[in-house]
């Protein structure tokens, strides 16, 4: 709203149990509940005469908002523009029409064009309570108004908006490839939409972590760390080589422009902050970053984000982080950040941090200020709302489809109103899309192994170097054991695997396996896939089949378990997403029969729907389980014993 003007949404009140009358603050319901209700008293009545006086209570509504604002707390005398903010499909069953504002005060200006008028529904579907929802005047600092996007033919957002309030800890979720890293792109200005506008309070920036690490990043991790600075992190740049002492390598501009930022105070303290990121993430600040791992840059991308701004655009920030590093991350946003919005599914880092969740589905942006565990009951509410109401809407249109084939009664003049409405629903069906389906799992099961799985006895590794990974330990892992391997970043943990696999000798002590051992290995690296095949022949190598549980199966079937569409499964395996390389991974597993799963950090870029049966899977699974992993949920949610 702009300056001065009060809103109002009107909504159903079928979420709260309204106790008394008279004006009362509370939470919102499901769809926008960061904004606070007044509960508005409406004359009671029966039939339609009840519905109709309610309809226009909220016409007196609109009428009388000086007189409301004089007694609750408004301003200026300004007569009320409502405004319908809910998803007007999923709260709402019936007509809409639309309502002019109401009249402007005496010398105030006239409804801007950013403010639309308001919706309301009929007499006939209006509900038997109203609540007059007064929206709290706010600065957002990012706004989407209408937003269109398209990408590859795909259409990612379809009129959506979205408002990003100062303080706010926004967390957007979804499933794999509903275009989540692409709104984020939107917010931080990378992508420019095909429709709609995009509003930035000016002043105001973001420090941004994107998905892909720009390719056009160079030189030493404090350097590109210090870009997200702009001109201050050049000079930074400059006095890092001073403080180590290679202020030769600097020109005479150069020196003198840090040297001057070192005088002000504050250069030394931006300094410290910067190599705090880059020590807590555990990097080199004079490594050259070119020769860094994938999962090093994306940390280097995280610590520019960090040092770049209090108000934070993050995707994917805790993949390839350690549990230690991950709950340092949680510390630092807490304390240091005032606004972000995150990607995430690692389902404790948004327990511990969002304040709301906003889902992309389908194209559309759903909004829930809540806890995640409340969002997840709250979208299952929607859902089943939305599952009933396209039930009744595909059973009157099945009535008008058998009405129209009566024959020519149907198309008599009097009844072309009803036709044409037959019409409207044929193409409001036709434009229904469907939820995205689940990925269904099911792991081929080898004889059982003996009881004995593996013994270690003293065991150690050292690198021909002298690098010593580990010292000797002993272990015994029996069947039906689920293992979880924790540790920090780079101590060994993919080693040990290795060693317990046999694919190394220990250099101390000795690795027994017991008998009747089928192993298959989800590795760190995705090493055994080609990027250069297709999707199916990486699957099936080459042959059309793939036997699961001993029968045979069509490998594009097979693969449509794992939610690849019939357009995806010749493309190489290089084009696709991190999530996606994946669950071709899980898919390519489950095609081998196993009595020992091995994962290696199978958890990263999985959505939560995934994730969560994949735990179901291997809860079920009657064989080994050995797994590394950083998500803590994942791991409370399976092991039995964690070394």
């Amino acid at each position: 709203p702009a300056k001065g003007l009060r809103t109002f949404m009107i909504s159903s009140s079928t979420h709260e149990n309204v106790r008394f009358p008279g004006f009362r603050t509370e939470p919102l319901p499901t769809e926008q509940p960061r904004t606070f209700a007044m509960t508005i008293p409406q004359k009671k009545g029966s039939g339609n005469a009840g519905r109709s006086s309610e309809f226009f209570g909220v016409k007196r509504i609109m009428e009388q908002a000086p007189h409301h604002h004089a007694r609750h707390g408004g301003r200026n005398g300004i007569r009320a523009i409502p405004l319908l903010l809910l998803r007007k499909r999923h709260i709402f069953r019936g007509r809409i029409r639309t309502v002019s504002a109401a009249r402007r005060a005496p010398g105030r200006p006239e409804r801007p064009p950013s403010v639309p008028a308001a919706l309301f529904l009929t007499q006939q579907t209006f509900p038997r309570s109203v609540f007059a929802y007064p929206a709290r005047e706010f600065m957002a600092l990012l706004s989407l108004q209408g937003v269109t996007l398209n990408l590859g033919g795909k259409t990612l957002l379809d009129t959506a908006d979205l408002h990003v309030e100062q303080g706010e800890r926004v967390c957007l979720v979804g499933r794999n490839g509903v275009g989540k890293s692409s709104l984020m792109a939107l917010l931080s200005g990378d992508l420019t939409p095909d429709g709609g506008t995009i509003v930035r309070t000016p002043g105001v920036t973001f420090g941004h972590m994107p998905q892909a690490v720009p390719d056009h990043w160079s030189g030493p991790v404090f350097g590109v760390v210090a870009s997200g600075l702009g001109k201050e992190g050049e000079a930074l740049a400059a006095a890092h080589l001073i403080a180590t002492g290679r202020e030769d390598q600097l020109s005479a501009a150069k020196l003198a422009l840090a040297r001057d930022l070192l005088q002000s105070g504050e250069g030394w303290e931006r300094h410290g902050d910067i190599l705090e990121a880059i020590n807590q993430l555990g990097l080199d600040p004079e490594a050259d970053f070119a020769t860094l791992s994938g999962g090093n840059k994306r940390r280097v991308a995280l610590a520019r984000a960090l040092v770049a701004s209090e108000n934070l655009l993050l995707d994917e920030p805790t993949n390839h982080l350690d549990i230690k590093t991950i709950a340092w991350l949680e510390d630092f946003l807490v304390r240091r950040v005032k606004t972000f919005v995150f990607i995430s599914h690692d389902r404790a880092f948004v327990r511990r941090l969002a304040t709301r969740i906003v889902e992309v589905d389908r194209s559309q942006l759903y909004s829930y200020a809540c806890t995640f565990d409340q969002f997840l009951e709250r979208r299952e509410e929607r859902l089943d709302a939305e599952e009933k109401q396209a039930a009744a809407f595909d059973k009157k249109l099945a009535q008008e489809e058998a009405w129209i084939r009566q024959g020519i009664k149907a198309r008599r003049t009097r009844n072309m109103g009803r036709v044409r409405a037959l019409q409207a629903m044929r193409s409001e069906r036709m434009a229904r899309v469907s939820r995205q389906g689940v990925v269904s799992m099911l792991a081929q099961e080898a004889e059982r192994s003996g009881k004995l799985v593996i013994e270690a006895k003293q065991a150690g590794f050292a690198y021909p170097d002298g690098y010593r990974v580990f010292n000797p330990f002993s272990t015994i892992i029996q069947r039906g054991d689920r293992i979880g391997l924790i540790g920090n970043n780079g101590v060994g943990k993919t080693t040990l695997l290795r060693l317990l696999l046999g694919e190394l000798e220990p250099t101390e002590g000795s690795i027994r396996h017991g008998t009747r051992l089928e192993v298959s290995y989800f590795d760190q690296l995705r090493s055994s896939l080609d990027p250069e095949k297709s999707v199916m022949d990486n699957v099936a190598n080459g042959n059309d089949t793939v036997t699961i549980n001993g029968q045979q199966r069509h490998v594009a079937s097979y693969l449509m378990d794992f939610l690849f569409e019939s357009d995806r499964l010749r493309v190489p395996v290089h084009t696709l997403s991190g999530g996606e390389r994946n669950r071709l991974l899980l898919a390519k597993l489950f095609t081998m029969p196993s009595n020992l799963l091995v994962l290696d950090e199978p958890t990263n870029d999985l959505d939560v729907e995934t994730l969560e049966l994949l735990e179901e899977l291997l809860a079920s699974y009657s064989g080994t389980v050995l797994m590394v992993s950083h998500d803590r949920e994942f791991l409370d949610n399976l092991v039995t014993t964690t070394l």
